[in-house]
């Protein structure tokens, strides 16, 4: 089995202002697991990707060295097998089952003995769905499983694992973490996993390895932490079991600004995902919509945010929220009439990004309002600020974490001030510092007259935020 070492390791991206790590030393021996934990952009998945050999030289620069068994990942590709944070980056074929089957392909796998792997490592991943199902037809949750299935069947002797659980409901975290615990028993491979989701891994991991901005700043067994080290590594952002919480303050919003009629939502040309939606989001609460993965949650919100036709029933903008637009169907309305009325967040945050810098990005939705350049430059550098982003201002999105792409997104909507926010996974990557930030603003939001939906599988989101909850029911 092979064994991972760094020594003073480090790696500068050529399109990022500041280092995304360095000075990174440590020794992982074979069967160890491993949970890598830090601020969010400190570079987590920066190192997972090291560790698979699948960093261009193109994107930067090395320091020190970084080895498996002795040699470069560059010359150990195979040896790890790496699920990406976001799962759509690693979906490549049609249907699931030649999707699994892609790497055992590579591999030169007999054909007989990688079907046998494909339906073993959906079992695994409780990915039930037939083989010739569509990729593009699962959800975000379910992709996170296809990516796992497709590295477990090709057996690498070490698993990293960026976020694994983070588009999961609960009980598919659950189930993700017994598969991923019955691979580690069973095979011996060495396990290292980046998560904020720390209370779920806490028992499996054998060791917490935490990264800050100039090393390791921390590195042990977990049940080894001192607490005052605990102390100092929430205050700079870690997630730490037991993290105390502030309950929500119940909220009950007066003015309707959307309704819901008998809606059934879902991708054009799929079945009907969610179940029949009765709803009303008032101004100045905030309604959480969960449920398992599958049921049509995404579908639900973009169908809400006027940007996918209801395959049933009626969305309904009332009319404080409609205003002077000709239609109370959001779907009717222009992009600028939807700028200042409804804002979306993306599941996969890259998927909304336009321009080249993170300050052009925010600033792109109060241009195309027509607001004068110093209300831009106010706007803009009030959300850099909160959102933790002011050092990468001349950052390019792309090239930002998973974390701060998502504050990102979130901030692009709310730069131009709609009355209706629509997020699917705010909280998705974030530290316990953004965390707070984000939970904080949009609180404010709340407290100004806004109106939030917010698609999450963030308990701790609901139980401090959430004012309505609604459960969508059934695995399809």
């Amino acid at each position: 089995m092979a064994t991972l070492s760094a020594h003073e390791w480090g790696w500068q991206f050529a399109a990022r202002p500041a280092p995304a790590l360095s000075n990174i030393s440590f020794e992982v021996s074979q069967g160890e697991r491993v949970l890598l934990l830090g601020a969010s952009g400190v570079g987590k998945s920066t190192l997972l990707r090291a560790l698979a050999g699948v960093l261009g030289e193109d994107e930067g620069t090395q320091a020190g060295s970084l080895h498996i068994d002795g040699a470069t990942p560059e010359k150990a590709r195979g040896t790890v097998g790496l699920v990406l944070q976001d799962p759509e980056n690693q979906v490549i074929l049609e249907r699931v089952g030649d999707d699994v089957a892609f790497g055992c392909e590579n591999l030169g796998v007999p054909r007989e003995e990688i079907w046998h792997r494909v339906e073993q490592a959906l079992s695994l991943v409780g990915l039930n769905v037939p083989l010739n199902h569509s990729t593009s037809a699962l959800s975000g949750g379910q992709k996170q499983r296809l990516a796992l299935a497709g590295v477990l069947a090709m057996k690498p002797e070490i698993i990293a694992l960026d976020e694994p659980t983070a588009n999961l409901d609960p009980a598919g975290a659950i189930a993700l973490k017994l598969a991923v615990s019955t691979v580690a028993d069973a095979t011996g491979a060495t396990i290292v996993m980046v998560e904020h989701r720390v209370e779920l891994w806490w028992d499996f991991a054998t060791r917490i390895i935490v990264l800050g901005s100039e090393g390791v700043i921390w590195d042990g067994s977990p049940q080894a932490l001192p607490a005052e080290t605990a102390v100092v590594l929430e205050a700079a952002g870690v997630w730490l079991p037991h993290k105390k919480l502030p309950e929500a303050s119940r909220h009950q919003g007066t003015t309707v600004l959307l309704s819901a009629e008998k809606l059934r939502a879902g991708y054009p040309d799929c079945p009907v995902l969610s179940p029949e939606i009765n709803l009303s989001v008032r101004a100045g609460e905030i309604m959480v919509i969960t449920g398992p993965n599958g049921v049509g949650k995404t579908a639900l919100a973009l169908t809400l945010g006027g940007l996918m036709p209801a395959q049933r029933g009626a969305v309904i903008a009332s009319p404080e929220l409609q205003g002077a637009a000709k239609y109370s169907n959001p779907l009717k309305w222009r992009s600028k009439e939807l700028l200042t009325r409804v804002g979306s967040v993306f599941q996969a945050p890259e998927q909304q990004f336009i321009s080249a810098t993170v300050r052009s990005e925010l600033a792109a939705g109060p241009r195309a309002l027509g607001l004068s350049p110093d209300e831009i430059e106010t706007r803009v550098d009030e959300l850099l600020e909160r959102l933790h982003l002011k050092d990468l201002a001349s950052a390019h999105p792309f090239t930002l974490s998973g974390g701060q792409q998502r504050r990102l997104s979130v901030g692009t909507a709310l730069a131009t001030k709609p009355q209706l926010l629509i997020l699917d996974e705010p909280t998705f990557g974030q530290d316990a510092v953004t965390w707070a930030e984000m939970v904080s603003l949009l609180s404010e939001l709340r407290a100004e007259g806004h109106a939030i939906v917010a698609i999450t599988h963030d308990e701790a989101f609901v139980r401090t935020l959430a004012d309505t909850v609604i459960k969508l029911g059934g695995e399809r």
